[in-house]
């Protein structure tokens, strides 16, 4: 693997990040998440210069949290900044009633949530973040205090559904030390903000960074993070799409290293579900040891079921939990877009009530009947209907008034580490909308 030379300044070592994963020339815009702290700070003067040479449109999304007093001051700041280098400004608002307990963890989903909505918003299918090689080693040393913090890694899909579908964190800063970005800050005459709380040892993160000295390991300065997981992206290649879920064959899965396997079959279940919160390592590595087997398997986890015969897995959106999750059904007007469920995106032609089809399957006409009767019987229920006036018909089949686009292999792909490249997430968008 190469290794990135001493003599590299930050501004270098970012740009070659940059062009590693980002297309070159004039296309979508490319966002950038600016707190107006250091480490965001030079990642967007470094982002506005690498964009203006490569003629790219460069948007700033600074949020809010509500979190300090001075929070409105740092916006303001922000937006100054944007002003200077002639980029787009978006001040994003993190609205309605913050937890008692878990506040780290709930400003990360709802920042996550709101950067996501605006990129796409924008355009943008690449969200820029200010992470250092410092946060790797703060995210090793909160795991050794007892915490779960994994280690940021340099190319990820947002960690937000369906809000995050289709849009990739770029960190390319990850290489670089913190102390090297103020000082390359200082030789430009910046200045920046310094929020209290990093240093507020009630949490975790702050208690890590008081606890960092010294140089952090070699591993954290290689932004070319090492657990790429090729064997996972092949593996999740070969799982085909199916208008009721995944399938893989089951040869294929028994092949396959333990690792990648479980790394895909746990993927799988998220994408297949439409759900977010990942399994449980022991539950997975059980249901992995079954379809490892020979036997035929009926399982659910994270709101999957998973049903695997002598050739096939298939998984798919459990009808007992949709039922349990109290889904609400999802009201379009003409022209809208939604998410029904957290598997398909759907498009209004007209103004529609997307529900489940459980309990409606005999008010089908008969040739939809015939044709859904290629669907697993327990499949059935957990797909999306149109229901309007007495009438009910299949999301997506014509006179439904609705076009229907699965996300679950394109999340699958893309949690398992099979899209690299800015370029590729837009071929994997294209494929998603065929």
């Amino acid at each position: 693997m190469r290794r990135l030379t001493p003599e590299l300044g930050p501004g270098a070592r970012a740009e070659g990040r940059l062009d590693a994963r980002l297309d070159a020339g004039p296309g979508a815009p490319l966002a950038v998440a600016l707190s107006g702290g250091g480490d965001s700070l030079a990642l967007t003067l470094m982002a506005a210069e690498w964009a203006r040479r490569r003629a790219r449109a460069l948007v700033v999304l600074t949020v809010d949290h509500g979190l300090s007093p001075s929070s409105p001051d740092w916006t303001r700041a922000c937006a100054q900044t944007a002003q200077r280098i002639g980029a787009e400004f978006r001040a994003l608002t993190w609205e309605g009633p913050h937890p008692q307990t878990g506040l780290p963890a709930a400003a990360r989903r709802a920042r996550h949530r709101l950067l996501a909505d605006a990129a796409r918003a924008a355009g943008a299918r690449v969200i820029l973040m200010g992470h250092t090689a410092d946060d790797r080693s703060e995210a090793e040393i909160m795991r050794t205090m007892g915490g779960t913090t994994p280690s940021p890694r340099e190319w990820t899909p947002s960690p937000v559904w369906p809000e995050g579908r289709g849009i990739f964190l770029l960190r390319p800063l990850l290489g670089i030390r913190r102390a090297d970005l103020r000082e390359w800050l200082a030789a430009k005459g910046e200045s920046w903000i310094e929020d209290p709380a990093n240093s507020d040892v009630r949490f975790a993160r702050s208690r890590a960074r008081l606890a960092l000295s010294g140089e952090p390991d070699r591993e954290a300065l290689d932004p070319v993070f090492r657990d790429t997981g090729e064997a996972a992206a092949a593996l999740s290649a070969e799982v085909q799409a199916a208008p009721f879920g995944l399938v893989l064959d089951r040869g294929r899965f028994r092949t396959a290293d333990r690792g990648p396997a479980i790394q895909v079959a746990g993927a799988a279940c998220l994408a297949a579900a439409g759900s977010a919160r990942p399994p449980r390592s022991a539950a997975l590595g059980a249901l992995c040891e079954r379809l490892s087997g020979d036997g035929a398997v009926h399982a659910t986890l994270a709101g999957a079921l998973i049903l695997a015969d002598g050739a096939r897995i298939l998984w798919t959106r459990s009808p007992g939990e949709v039922r349990r999750s109290g889904l609400v059904d999802l009201v379009l007007k003409s022209g809208e877009t939604g998410v029904f469920d957290g598997r398909f995106e759907i498009l209004a032609d007209r103004p529609v009530r997307v529900s489940l089809l459980a309990g409606r399957m005999s008010r089908l006409d008969p040739q939809a009947r015939a044709a859904l009767a290629a669907a697993p019987a327990p499949c059935r229920g957990a797909l999306p209907a149109v229901v309007s006036e007495g009438a009910v018909r299949l999301a997506g089949t014509p006179g439904s008034g609705v076009r229907l686009r699965p996300l679950a292999r394109a999340r699958l792909v893309a949690a398992c580490g099979g899209v690299a490249t800015e370029s590729e997430v837009a071929a994997l968008e294209a494929s998603r909308r065929d």
